[in-house]
């Protein structure tokens, strides 16, 4: 088990880690990084065309991934975080593909569970968040069950509790303000 400083120093280094989240175990990496991103799209066997969810502390965190939106967009997005909302944002110009996919826009969350808002803190930046299995799996909802799916290919697991939802994070479009994944 890694501590979140740890963890924080192992994404630094460009390795993929696993942690608790609102609903489930997450991998998660530096976004910056291609190598680490690619990484986890391997593990998951996903494509990078789905695009992945980033998760943060604070909105500051993502600002190198979004175009400027109306205020009142952003203080819609605001009054849910930190929460279990995930907005889609446009993504700003230079945001890879292997993280925003073929869309558009980019997925993003300001946690509120509290493991994931000091790791993103000891970090000091937003990571990449997805569910801790391989496609077609079930996600991992305990360390066990993450290192049964992933021993050898990831830095560890950082210690703490999930955040007792059953479900994953809702999912709205921040221009048009339409579920993409209901709750």
């Amino acid at each position: 088990m890694l501590t979140v400083q740890q963890a924080a120093g192992r994404l630094k280094a460009g390795e993929v880690i696993a942690y608790p989240t609102e609903a489930v175990y997450g991998l998660g990496c530096d976004p910056a990084n291609e190598s680490a991103v690619r990484s986890i799209l391997s593990l998951k066997n996903r494509s990078a065309e789905a695009g992945l969810i980033l998760i943060a502390d604070t909105y500051d965190r993502f600002l190198p991934y979004v175009k400027h939106v109306a205020q009142e967009q952003l203080d819609v997005a605001l009054a849910t975080w930190p929460g279990p909302i995930t907005w889609l944002f446009p993504r700003a110009r230079g945001v890879p593909d292997y993280l925003a996919g073929k869309h558009a826009t980019i997925a993003l969350r300001v946690s509120d569970h509290p493991v994931c808002r000091r790791l993103c803190a000891a970090f000091a930046g937003a990571i990449v968040s997805t569910s801790a299995n391989p496609g077609g799996a079930p996600p991992a909802t305990s360390p066990a069950e993450v290192m049964g799916y992933f021993a050898g290919a990831i830095a560890g697991v950082v210690e703490g509790a999930l955040g007792g939802r059953s479900r994953p994070s809702e999912i709205f479009d921040l221009a048009s303000g339409k579920a993409i994944r209901p709750g």
